[in-house]
């Protein structure tokens, strides 16, 4: 083997690695697109002269409602398989219900334009994660 085919051979090793990783920071992005698109949101609409409270709670909200997501999932991923559904269906309706207080609460606090607000960039965000569950497929490991 000659010094010539190390580099050539390293390079190539190189850009197969890179290949395989960006799928995942694709996933990566793709996992989190509401996340991002909140945050970006949030500055956005705050300078068009939507209501500050809501926007701020809903944003709050989601990002509160995103936490006990990733903190429900392993607490759930610990649990045996016949508590598992009982526990998802009470985290999801959870955090259904923690995100319409929000929306209640901005409008108790800031009025109905930012309770309207609140229910419009809460509604937009949740639309964006449905749809990257629907194009994410199932689960990795997810039993039929």
């Amino acid at each position: 083997m000659t010094d010539a085919t190390i580099p050539a051979r390293t390079s190539a090793a190189v850009r197969s690695a890179e290949a395989r990783a960006e799928p995942s920071r694709l996933g990566a992005v793709l996992r989190h697109l509401d996340l991002i698109l909140v945050a970006v949101a949030v500055p956005v609409t705050l300078a068009l002269g939507a209501p500050v409270v809501g926007v701020v709670v809903s944003a709050a909200a989601w990002f509160l409602q995103y936490a006990v997501a990733r903190a429900d999932r392993r607490l759930i991923a610990r649990q045996g398989p016949n508590a598992r559904f009982g526990l998802n269906l009470v985290d999801g309706f959870g955090r259904i219900w923690l995100l319409a207080g929000a929306i209640v609460l901005a409008a108790v606090i800031g009025g109905r334009s930012a309770g309207l607000t609140a229910a419009l960039f809460t509604f937009g965000a949740y639309s964006v994660a449905f749809a990257v569950r629907l194009v994410s497929g199932r689960p990795q490991g997810a039993q039929r």
